[in-house]
Formats: C-alpha cells, sequence, structure tokens
C-alpha cells in the first residue's frame, strides 16, 4: 500500500492544480515505479561470501577446479559453458508472470524465529522464488547472480526426465512402465539393468548395487568421469558396468544417479531424438519458458539424464506450476494427470517407498521425492541446495538454488523445509 498511497497523493494534487498532461505522466511513471519495486531483488553478497571468491567477482573454474568453493557459484550458474550441452530453446512467446507485493514470511527452525530475510542471511542460497499459481510473491537472488543466470538442476533434472518418461508412455512410445529396458535398449539384453523393469527404475529399486556417496570414490563419480571427462565413454557401456543385483527389483529403495540414466537412454530409444529435444517439443515451448536452457551431454551427444539441467529461476517455476497443476497448462494437459498422481503417490503394495520409510523423512515416486504428512506435497531435489518445492492444493511453488560447500550432508534440507511449510501455512490459505 505504501507505494500506491504515495503516488495516489501526487495525482490528486496534480488533478488540483488542472495539468491533465501531467496527470498522465505521472501516473504512468508511478506504475512503472511501482511495478518496478514488485520485481526481482538483488544483492551483490551473501553468507560466507569472501570463501566464495567475492575478492575475485566470484571466478570462473575449469573442469578440474569448478567443484571448489572459490568457484561454485560461477559454477553453478554457468554449467552449461563449462561442459558440452544441448541447448533448450526458449518458447516463441513467453508466458508472464503477474507480481504481487512480497509478503511478511516468517519461519521457525530449532526453537528460533526468523524472517525470510534471516534465511538468506544464514543460508548459500543463490536465488530463492515464491510463486502462487501464477503470480511471483517473492524472487531474491544473492552472489551478484541475476534473473538472467541459467542456475544448475544438480539432480532436480531427474524428476525432469521421469516426466519425459510419462508422455512418452501416453504416446505409445513405451508401451508399459512394466515392461523391462531390454525391450528399448537392445545393448543392454544381458546386463541386470536390461532385465529391469521401467518402473522399478522410476522408483529408484532396480535391486542393482550402486554407492553413491559422494567421496570421490564411489559408482556416481566412476559414472561422471566416463560421462564427463572427454572423450567420454558410450552411455551403455558406462551403465552396463554395474552389474551385481543384490535385492530383487521392486522391494527395497536405494538412490542411484545411474538408474536415471537408463531412463535416459529409454526415452533416447523410443523418442528416436536428443532428450533435450523432446523436453523442448513436449514442455518447454508449451509452458511459455521465458529464457534458453541448456542440458549437459557426453561424449557421444547424450544427455546425461540424472543431471545438469541448466534454466533460469522464473522457468524453473514455470515447471513447479505446470507440475502443481498435476501436469495441465491453461487448460492443455501437457503430461497426464495419471501420471503425476501416481508420481507423486505411495501405492499401498510399495510402501517401502513412503516417507519415514524409504529415508528416515522422505519418500519416493517416480523420480521425484515424497514429503510426510496427509496433504499430497513433493519436491524436486539435487545435491548442494537445488530444491522446487510443490504444494498442489495452494498451487504454491517455491525454487531454491544454492552453493552449499559439502554436496549433500544428513538433515541439509532441514532449515528449507521449514521455511516452505511455513510458506505454505502462511499463504496456502
Amino acid at each position: 500500500m505504501k507505494h500506491h498511497s504515495c503516488w495516489f497523493v501526487v495525482l490528486l494534487a496534480l488533478i488540483a492544480a488542472g495539468a491533465p498532461s501531467a496527470v498522465a505522466e505521472e501516473v504512468a511513471k508511478a506504475g512503472d515505479a511501482n511495478q518496478a519495486a514488485l520485481g526481482p531483488v538483488f544483492s551483490n553478497t551473501g553468507p560466507d561470501a569472501e570463501i566464495y571468491g567475492a575478492a575475485a567477482g566470484f571466478p570462473a573454474g575449469d573442469r578440474t577446479t569448478a567443484s571448489q568453493p572459490q568457484h561454485l557459484v560461477s559454477t553453478y550458474t554457468h554449467f552449461g559453458e563449462l561442459f558440452p550441452s544441448r541447448p533448450v530453446r526458449r518458447a516463441e512467446t513467453p508466458w508472464p508472470f503477474k507480481r504481487a507485493a512480497e509478503p511478511s514470511i516468517s519461519y521457525t527452525f530449532r526453537s528460533e524465529k526468523f524472517a525470510i530475510k534471516d534465511y538468506l542471511d544464514r543460508n548459500p542460497t543463490t536465488g530463492l522464488l515464491i510463486a502462487r499459481d501464477d503470480t511471483i510473491l517473492y524472487e531474491h537472488y544473492q552472489y551478484a547472480r541475476s534473473d538472467r543466470d541459467r542456475f544448475l538442476s544438480q539432480s532436480m533434472a531427474k524428476t525432469i526426465t521421469a516426466m519425459l518418461i510419462g508422455i512418452a508412455v501416453s504416446e505409445g512410445k513405451i508401451k508399459s512402465i512394466d515392461d523391462t529396458v531390454s525391450a528399448y535398449v537392445p545393448g543392454l539384453a544381458t546386463t541386470e539393468y536390461g532385465k529391469t523393469s521401467i518402473r522399478s527404475l522410476l522408483h529408484m529399486s532396480s535391486g542393482v548395487a550402486f554407492t553413491e556417496n559422494y567421496d570421490g570414490n564411489d559408482d556416481i563419480a566412476q559414472l561422471s568421469r566416463d560421462l564427463f571427462v572427454a572423450p567420454g565413454k558410450d552411455p551403455i557401456a558406462s551403465v552396463a558396468q554395474f552389474n551385481t543385483r543384490i535385492a530383487p527389483p521392486g522391494t527395497k529403495w536405494h538412490y542411484a544417479s545411474v538408474e536415471t540414466e537408463v531412463l535416459g537412454l529409454v526415452l533416447r530409444a523410443v523418442t528416436g531424438g536428443p532428450v533435450a529435444d523432446y523436453l523442448h517439443d513436449r514442455i518447454w515451448q508449451a509452458i511459455g519458458a521465458e529464457a534458453d536452457a541448456s542440458w549437459a551431454i557426453d561424449g557421444t551427444g547424450q544427455e546425461i539424464t540424472f543431471c545438469c539441467f541448466n534454466a533460469v529461476l522464473r522457468d524453473y517455476a514455470r515447471l513447479g506450476r505446470l507440475l502443481a497443476h498435476d501436469g495441465a497448462w491453461e487448460g492443455r494437459q501437457l503430461i497426464p494427470r495419471q501420471w503425476l498422481l501416481d508420481a507423486t503417490t505411495v501405492q499401498p503394495a510399495d510402501a517401502y517407498l513412503a516417507p519415514k520409510t524409504a529415508t528416515p523423512y522422505f519418500g519416493y515416486g517416480y523420480q521425484v521425492w515424497l514429503l510426510p504428512g496427509e496433504a499430497r506435497r513433493f519436491a524436486l531435489l539435487g545435491i548442494r541446495g537445488q530444491a522446487i518445492l510443490v504444494d498442489p492444493a495452494s498451487k504454491l511453488v517455491m525454487v531454491h538454488t544454492a552453493v552449499r560447500q559439502k554436496p549433500a550432508e544428513p538433515g541439509s534440507y532441514a532449515e528449507t523445509l521449514a521455511l516452505w511449510f511455513s510458506v505454505v501455512a502462511q499463504l496456502g490459505k
């Protein structure tokens, strides 16, 4: 109301002075200023900025130093330039968000009450956006990042891959997710992954051994070296090396990025083209993405589908809005509604996937994290603090990008979730 009242007083004074042209000019100026006041907020600093290379302008590293703290800010907004990537072109006509004045948001964490500003002061967040349906309520950037930067998804890309699988099923390209992978990728026919159903891969429950603890010596490190380091290894040969089954498929949840890589191979086989192009044609264009995105590719040109999609914050918010509407966009069903419901709901026969069973906190759907509680809420998550949180009931979406120094650690999302649940409680009515 503050901005409205100021320019309204000016308007009354001008009318009293009998200056119609000046009235029109001042109204236009006031309207522009008011809209600008509702736009993104930028900061050149953030928590521990010196550690992240603030003095040197948050400098870029190379492929060997990209994960060092002083290069993380640059790496996480220039990944598509650091590593070979396929573009995902923006929409011909961007879909516009509306804006509203920032609401007052507070949250409680470890028995202390904080304001949303405190959250940004306490966490290495590069971008934070909150939207309710078609309206942006909050959009802040730190560490000299802007709304034109493309932020690295890390494993949030897994959920995108799963949504594309759902579209491929609806188009008859995949007959059933109970088919084995070998039905679509014959090169894996003799492997354990080839003998695994697409459904089990979607649920991260293949039963094939794969270590992912980010110590540099695990299986995810080996897979990443195969795919990211030139000249690169054929992705079919790369996933085939993980070939020891330690549990029956569909019985035990175990996080393994390689399973999403296999899903990407299925997508490439059934669509006959790049996964990034399929994303553009089925989703990115239709939701009115405002900026070009990109997806990292391996040496063979195959998208590395377990990670490394890059997009501006508002386009991530558009994606979140699509998911909040269960796959519908302005009256058009882009992803089958039933697929979204199945992807974000645990069936009684799949109790091992339930929240607080699959993990001490989260449950798991089709390559998407499920939050505990009676309400259906879910999240796209990536290491070092990447998240898109979705509440379908209220159509609230929170996009969070960050540069946490450790890839993953227990409880790393605790404060982010405390903020999210407060956002839903305060703004979801």
